[in-house]
C-alpha cells in the first residue's frame, strides 16, 4: 500500500480564515466527505484530500475521529493512491462494520495513457482495518467494475446492512448519458450482485447527466434516496449552484429492486453545500455532513496553504413531505457563554455587541406582521458579506454573498426563526426548524458585525453564545 511522502505535504501558512470548529484539513485541499460511520466508541468522518497542494489534486483519504461529535482529533491518511485498485486516486465511498472490523469501500480512478484528465474508468474496493486507524487493501480488489450499460462515470459507494444483505448504492451514468443510482446487493461485502437502476434521470438538463455521491436511508419509515446531480440547468430560483444536492422520497421493494418516490427536491439552498453523506448514532439519530464547496468561486485560503471544509454535523427528519436538518444535539457543548438574551419589540435594527462574533451561535425568533419584511446582515469593515431577506407577503428568502448571484427559499407562517452558527469563514443557517437551510463561506480581513431589522415594529427574542 502506497504511503504519504510526509517531506512533500503542504503546511498552513495563515491562520485568518482557519475555521474553529469545524473539520478541515491540516493543510492541503479537502472536498467530499467520505466513510461517516461510529467504530469502537469513535465517530469517524474522512474526506477527499491532497496533502500536497491546496489545489484538487490525486485523492487520498483524509481521517478524523470524535467522541463527541464536536472536538475532531487529526489521525493518520487512511488510504493512498497508487496501487493497482487505484492508480489515479481513492476517490469517494463509504464505510460499514462487519464482524468487528471497520471497512471502507471506495471508488478508485483510473486515468487512461494519453494525457487526458477527462478520459478515465471507475472501479470499487474495498479496505478494512481492526483499530479503525490503520488500513489494508484488500487483495480481492476491485470488487465491483462497471456494467456494459454505463459510461466511465461510476463511482461512490454507500453500503448499508438490512435483513441479511450488504446493500450498496452507486452514482452512475447510463450510455445513453443520463444519471442514475445502482443496486447491488453482497452476503460478504466481497461479492456483489447488480440489482439493476431503482432510480433515474429523464432529461439531463432538468434531472442530471451523472449521480454523483447518492446515499440512501430510512427516516421516519420512508426510504431516502440523497444525491448530487451534475448538469442541472437553472430554473428560476432553482438549481442555481454549479451542481446541486437533491432528494426523492418513498419505499424500497427490496426483493424486486423498484424504488416507488416522488419528485425530487433540493435540500440546501446556499452557495457553498456539495456531496453530503448520512450515518446512524449509536442512538439511530441520522447525521449529516456535507461539503462546503466552493466550485468555481474564489477560495482566498488557498493562499494559506489550505481549502475547503466540511459543514457542522446535522440532524435529518422527515415530516409533512420534507426532508429537514436541525444542528446536531451535540453542538451545544460548544457553548462557552450566553452572550445575548433579549426579548424586544425590534423596531428598526439592532446590533449584536458582543466582541468574538466570528465564533457564535445566534438564535433569532420574530414575530411577523403583514408585508413586514425581516433582514439579517454579516458585515465586516463597513462592507455587507452576508444578507438575509425574508419578506413576509411573497414568502421569500434571499440570501445574497458578496457580488455572487443570490441564492432563494420559500418560507411560510408567521413567525420567522433563524438558528445560525458563524465559524471564522462560514455561516450555516437553519431556518424555521430546519424547513430550509443556508450553507455559506465569506471571507473577513477586519472583525465582523451581525444586525437584524425589520421595516415596522415586531415582538422579537434574541439568543446568543460564544462558542469555543
Amino acid at each position: 500500500m502506497q504511503k504519504v511522502d510526509e517531506s512533500k505535504t503542504i503546511k498552513v501558512t495563515n491562520q485568518r480564515y482557519r475555521q474553529q470548529f469545524h473539520i478541515s484539513t491540516p493543510g492541503g485541499w479537502l472536498n467530499d466527505p467520505n466513510g461517516l460511520c461510529y467504530f469502537k466508541g469513535y465517530y469517524h468522518v474522512f474526506y477527499q484530500f491532497h496533502p500536497y497542494s491546496a489545489e484538487w489534486g490525486p485523492m487520498h483519504w483524509g481521517h478524523v475521529r470524535s467522541r463527541d461529535l464536536v472536538h475532531w482529533e487529526q489521525l493518520p491518511v487512511a488510504l493512498v493512491p497508487g496501487d493497482p485498485e487505484d492508480t489515479g486516486g481513492c476517490f469517494s465511498g463509504s464505510a460499514i462494520v462487519k464482524d468487528g472490523r471497520l471497512y471502507l469501500i471506495y471508488t478508485g480512478h483510473h486515468y487512461f495513457d494519453d494525457g487526458d484528465q477527462d478520459h478515465f474508468w471507475e472501479n470499487q474496493n474495498l479496505a478494512y482495518s481492526d483499530d479503525g486507524i490503520h488500513f489494508t487493501k484488500s487483495k480481492h480488489n476491485p470488487i465491483i467494475t462497471a456494467p456494459a450499460d454505463n459510461t466511465q462515470h461510476f463511482r461512490d459507494p454507500k453500503v448499508w446492512q438490512k435483513d441479511g444483505y450488504y446493500w450498496l448504492i452507486l452514482g452512475s451514468q447510463a450510455t445513453d448519458g443520463l444519471g442514475r443510482a445502482l443496486l447491488y446487493r453482497s452476503t460478504n461485502l466481497i461479492l456483489w450482485e447488480n440489482q439493476g437502476p431503482i432510480a433515474k434521470a429523464k432529461v439531463a438538463d432538468s434531472e442530471g447527466f451523472m449521480w454523483e455521491c447518492p446515499d440512501f436511508f430510512r427516516v421516519n419509515d420512508t426510504d431516502i434516496l440523497l444525491y448530487s446531480p451534475m448538469g442541472i440547468k437553472a430554473v428560476a430560483h432553482n438549481f442555481l449552484n454549479v451542481s446541486s444536492v437533491c432528494y426523492q422520497a418513498g419505499q424500497l421493494n427490496y426483493e424486486q429492486a423498484t424504488f416507488d418516490h416522488g419528485p425530487f427536491w433540493e435540500l440546501d439552498r446556499g452557495h457553498n453545500f456539495y456531496a453530503p453523506q448520512t450515518f446512524l448514532t449509536p442512538d439511530k439519530r441520522r447525521i449529516l455532513i456535507g461539503w462546503m464547496s466552493s466550485f468555481d468561486d474564489p477560495m482566498p485560503e488557498k493562499a494559506d496553504g489550505w481549502a475547503g471544509c466540511l459543514t457542522l454535523p446535522r440532524e435529518l427528519h422527515y415530516q409533512k413531505g420534507q426532508l429537514l436538518m436541525t444542528p446536531a444535539r451535540e453542538l451545544k457543548n460548544l457553548r462557552e457563554s450566553q452572550v445575548a438574551n433579549e426579548v424586544m419589540t425590534l423596531a428598526s435594527s439592532y446590533t449584536f455587541n458582543y466582541d468574538d462574533q466570528q465564533h457564535s451561535e445566534q438564535l433569532i425568533t420574530i414575530d411577523l406582521a403583514p408585508a413586514s419584511i425581516t433582514k439579517w446582515q454579516l458585515e465586516s469593515a463597513g462592507k455587507p458579506l452576508l444578507t438575509l431577506v425574508a419578506d413576509q407577503a411573497s414568502g421569500d428568502i434571499t440570501i445574497q454573498q458578496g457580488d455572487l448571484t443570490p441564492r432563494y427559499a420559500k418560507f411560510t407562517g408567521h413567525q420567522l426563526k433563524l438558528h445560525l452558527f458563524i465559524d471564522t469563514s462560514s455561516v450555516e443557517i437553519f431556518i424555521n426548524d430546519g424547513e430550509t437551510t443556508f450553507t455559506e463561506r465569506y471571507y473577513a480581513d477586519q472583525p465582523i458585525q451581525t444586525t437584524v431589522s425589520a421595516n415596522q415594529a415586531l415582538p422579537t427574542q434574541i439568543e446568543a453564545y460564544q462558542l469555543a
